[in-house]
């Protein structure tokens, strides 16, 4: 019987656990073992040498049902588990001008007796709604008509192949993929988040990690273990708000307001009794509860904290809620210090959390009169950097190598829901004495914490990709990398598609890519509204995905006439990123001569959901330099629009937003080899067929095969354990 977190593993890790099954002859399941390769190859993904001998191992039947399952499993990954059709047949061929398609569009409704006295009265205020127009906006032909008008995909060495491996067994793969995901030292994105849940449970009575240094991981672990009966996690008042977000599937993150429901009297007792023991230990820690003073309040509704005198101390924090008892919160301490212009106590105060303190140190060197409150500044930043968690470290580094700018710089935002905007950036510079010693301070404390790598394997393309600092700077899909990253573009032909289900209202989707020249003006875009341009085709308008719709936009690179390249997704109408039953954008890259139909797995190199908070989707843009096209990963969201969101009308904005990506330097890869660089036996560039004999450690975008079993691997599955703790 089949594991039932299979899935999972081979989403996360591109592992495929060791497939159980009585052994045959090898004939029959060597023949099924490579029809299975053969059939992956078709989707872009291939069985490694030793995934492909052990299922020769196997009898045939057992061979065929791993197949299926993870076929299935590896389609959707590709988004390959729908059928994408197009408005235009022919699409990339025949696509018409804009405006003849509309006039044609138009010709066809004065012929329909339902729709032409509409029509007509419309012609009349010199205004035609497109949407009235009964062919418009749905396709015209099935699906199966589409696939028999466009030849084979002509195979060729730059098609994607995604290597799966073969892993230990079932449950030893489900364990460690729960152990990375709770004790990952980086929040984790919202469907990593999700996986982790289902993992917790299953795990639940396993091996568990050292720590939980995320809380929002925590949350979830804490829901698993509290349906299951075992002791809670718990060291704050923080910790029983977002399990009870948890309880109630609500943002354990505390972004959004969660609507609490009624709890079953022994779950209300178990987060009453946390709630006491964490106080009773630290009664401090009841100051934490002014942060999250409303979301308290509306929690004690349904506690019923007055039915259980035995634990006061829980009834303090509602106390608190409800301005009934005063506990000073840190911040309120902080901000009199500052107020007072009392920069060295405000430091002494930020060394009870070493993060804190670095995360504030730009603030206060900016608050500092003398050079004598400035050394005070830096000998707290001192003391507090071995304490504080690696990817703080690293944070608090990347902006400090950020803020060697002129005060009139635009300032860019991203809150944590992937929501993006610019502003003005009128702080002054930190002084670049003290900006050079805390950068040396932070990097020395980085080196000291990286193990010995011992030689190194690298993949040259793997140097310009960004560190995960968090999972929500990285969208959940195939081949996604973390905002910021680089990556190299190569082929001739740039094909984005976007695809979205509806749930239960009317919903448009429009994929439009916005060209800008290298000072970020416009020249041109396509879109609906430009159907087609010197530089490439649009598919067609969809307007209702009840059944699941498509956009395509496809790009001849030699012939953009700009330096950038930004993909977007528009919401014109109806249901959100966050409320469609599905949605996700990518990219392929073709041969000018390879045809195929307008969707072919193998081809896609990106695939990414879309799940943001926003009107407006941005996942990435590609930048020219030097003649070669480089993907730059953004996964942003403007706000948007409530309704009609158009390339034409955000493209300033757009553009605005691109610049404060581009120009931003972020810490890469790149950056963490060269601290370790000195410790290194060797340093071998991968030349992408040979691997040394011994043990290595790998850096690229994908595993080679052939390493030695005791190599430690790092790609962008797991790239959050490069970061130090």
């Amino acid at each position: 019987m089949a594991h039932p977190l299979t899935p999972l593993v081979i989403r996360h890790t591109h592992r495929l656990p060791d497939p159980t099954g009585a052994t045959g002859s090898r004939g029959p399941g060597d023949v099924a073992a490579r029809q299975f390769d053969a059939a992956l190859m078709s989707v872009g993904f291939k069985l490694s040498a030793d995934l492909l001998e052990r299922l020769s191992e196997l009898g045939e039947e057992s061979v065929l049902e791993t197949a299926a399952r993870t076929l299935q499993t590896v389609r959707a990954m590709a988004g390959d588990h729908v059928g994408h059709n197009v408005y235009f047949i022919d699409f990339p061929l025949n696509v018409p001008d804009t405006f003849d398609f509309w006039m044609r569009c138009i010709a066809e409704a004065l012929t329909d007796d339902a729709a032409r006295a509409g029509t007509l009265a419309q012609l009349r205020t010199g205004v035609v709604d497109l949407l009235t127009l009964p062919s418009y906006g749905d396709y015209r032909h099935t699906y199966a008509e589409m696939l028999a008008a466009h030849d084979e995909l002509i195979a060729a060495a730059g098609d994607r192949l995604t290597v799966l491996h073969l892993g230990g067994g079932a449950e030893e793969e489900v364990s460690d993929l729960y152990l990375a995901l709770a004790g990952s030292g980086t929040p984790l994105g919202e469907k990593a988040l999700r996986d982790l849940g289902i993992l917790a449970r299953h795990c639940v009575a396993g091996p568990q990690p050292e720590a939980i240094p995320v809380r929002e991981n925590r949350a979830v672990v804490n829901l698993a273990r509290l349906e299951a009966g075992a002791d809670l996690l718990l060291d704050t008042v923080t910790d029983v708000l977002r399990l009870a977000c948890a309880l109630c599937e609500g943002d354990v993150g505390l972004l959004t307001p969660t609507r609490f429901r009624a709890l079953r009297r022994p779950v209300r007792r178990a987060l009453l009794a946390g709630l006491d023991a964490v106080l009773a230990a630290g009664p401090a820690k009841l100051a934490d509860v002014q942060t999250n003073r409303e979301a308290f309040k509306r929690l004690g509704e349904r506690l019923h904290p007055h039915e259980y005198p035995r634990w006061p101390h829980a009834a303090q924090v509602f106390a608190v809620a409800r301005g009934e008892q005063r506990a000073r919160s840190f911040d309120s301490h902080l901000e009199e210090l500052l107020g007072a212009g009392d920069v060295t106590g405000a430091g002494r105060l930020l060394l009870a959390g070493p993060g804190r303190l670095l995360r504030a140190v730009d603030r206060l060197l900016r608050a500092c009169r003398t050079q004598q409150e400035r050394d005070a500044v830096l000998a707290a930043a001192e003391r507090a950097a071995p304490e504080a968690a690696g990817r703080v470290l690293l944070s608090v580094r990347e902006h400090l190598q950020n803020r060697a700018q002129e005060a009139d710089e635009r300032r860019v935002f991203v809150n944590r829901l992937g929501r993006a905007w610019v502003a003005a950036d009128t702080r002054p510079p930190v002084p670049a004495p003290e900006r050079e010693r805390l950068i040396a301070l932070l990097d020395a404390e980085v080196r000291r914490r990286l193990p010995d790598p011992g030689h190194l394997l690298i993949d040259p393309d793997v140097l310009d990709v960004a560190l995960p600092l968090s999972g929500r700077a990285t969208g959940a899909g195939l081949g996604v990398l973390p905002r910021g990253s680089l990556s190299p573009v190569d082929g001739e032909l740039l094909r984005f598609f976007v695809y979205w289900k509806q749930t239960s209202r009317t919903t448009d989707f429009d994929l439009s890519a916005l060209i800008l020249d290298a000072s970020y003006e416009t020249v041109t875009w396509l879109s609906y509204t430009a159907l087609t341009a010197v530089e490439g085709e649009h598919s067609g308008d969809i307007t209702s995905a009840r059944h699941g719709a498509s956009e395509f936009i496809n790009l001849r690179l030699g012939a953009v006439r700009g330096t950038f390249i930004v993909p977007q997704v528009n919401i014109y109408a109806g249901e959100g990123f966050e409320e469609v039953e599905e949605s996700f954008f990518g990219f392929m890259l073709r041969e000018g001569e390879q045809r195929g139909r307008p969707f072919e797995a193998r081809t896609v190199r990106m695939k990414s959901d879309l799940r943001g908070a926003g009107r407006v989707a941005l996942p990435l843009a590609f930048v020219r330099d030097d003649g070669r096209w480089r993907a730059k990963w953004l996964h942003l969201y403007l706000q948007g629009s409530p309704n009609a969101n158009r390339v034409e009308e955000n493209r300033v904005s757009v553009a605005t937003l691109l610049r404060g990506i581009v120009e931003r330097e972020h810490l890469t890869v790149r950056y963490l080899l060269d601290l370790m660089a000195d410790r290194a036996t060797a340093s071998t560039p991968w030349d992408g067929t040979t691997v040394p004999p011994g043990p290595v450690t790998y850096l690229g975008l994908q595993r080679p095969e052939g390493l030695h079993p005791d190599s430690r691997v790092i790609t962008p599955e797991n790239l959050r354990d490069l970061i130090p703790g």
